[in-house]
């Protein structure tokens, strides 16, 4: 997917809401666990209701990869259903991958090539090499994790060199100057909107991914007076606050409306 589409996504839907699928088979509604997939019903159900009022869906795989073959296999099928029922979806593989080379670009063929992911999320700890792997992939983003809205975040990212800038300003820095670097998005939680208006300073124009919106506490108002771009520039996400609105059978229909909410602050943001 190239970046004009996604942003036509945003300009048609009035939305830049991306659901993140975190699914805990211990918080899905009981009666699909007796279904042969459990997880993918549980997705399909909740994708068939927030289509048109997100731009994009990310699968943490962690949720998948703690159930094995199975749960790798519930992930192949979501994704597969998304990119065959809703192809204008824009898809992230939330794996925070990130190794050396080689390795790197056996993690970028199998969400990239296997998978058929549009983007994937990586952490740049080990540098250039390890993330330009990723960025080989015409018309494919990669996610590079900037600042993060967890607590620890903080133990790393804003230390300061001898020259007073910060671990994350300078992953944000060195990785402008990367092969085909015009394909990285970055990573910068909610629960740090005072940081947003640094952060567009060094990356004026790249799309962010914002987790951190709802169950954690972020506000969407906040982010988007520091964040917004001339082409929105923001991907805004939300997992537990939309995909688990309820347990019951009503479950899909509760994350509409939660969906729906966001939606409607987003559109009136950008109106």
């Amino acid at each position: 997917m190239k970046k004009k589409q996604l942003i036509e996504q945003i300009k048609v839907k009035k939305s830049f809401l991306c659901i993140g699928l975190d699914v805990d088979l211990e918080k899905i509604p009981q009666n699909l666990l007796d279904l042969e997939d459990p997880i993918f019903e549980f997705n399909k159900q909740i994708i068939d209701a927030t289509h048109d009022l997100a731009v994009a869906y990310k699968p943490n795989t962690a949720f998948y990869e703690a159930y094995g073959i199975k749960g790798w296999e519930s992930l192949q099928k979501t994704i597969e259903y998304i990119n065959k029922n809703y192809p204008k979806i824009f898809t992230i593989a939330d794996a925070k991958r990130g190794d050396i080379g080689n390795t790197s670009t056996r993690y970028a063929k199998a969400f990239f090539e296997d998978m058929k992911f549009d983007s994937v999320t990586v952490a740049p700890y080990m540098g250039n090499d390890s993330v330009e792997p990723f960025l080989a992939f015409a018309d494919k983003f990669t996610i590079l994790l900037a600042l993060t809205s967890n607590k620890g975040g903080l133990d790393f990212q804003v230390l300061k060199d001898e020259n007073g800038i910060t671990f994350y300003e300078k992953v944000l820095q060195e990785s402008q100057s990367w092969k085909n670097s015009n394909q990285l998005m970055y990573v910068v939680g909610a629960t740090r909107p005072d940081y947003f208006k640094k952060i567009r300073k060094i990356v004026p124009n790249s799309f962010l991914l914002v987790p951190g919106i709802g169950a954690q506490g972020g506000s969407l108002q906040e982010v988007c007076r520091y964040g917004l771009t001339d082409e929105i520039g923001l991907l805004i996400n939300s997992s537990r606050g939309i995909i688990y609105a309820s347990n019951k059978t009503d479950f899909a229909e509760k994350a509409r409306e939660k969906a729906l909410e966001l939606q409607q602050q987003m559109a009136e943001i950008l109106n």
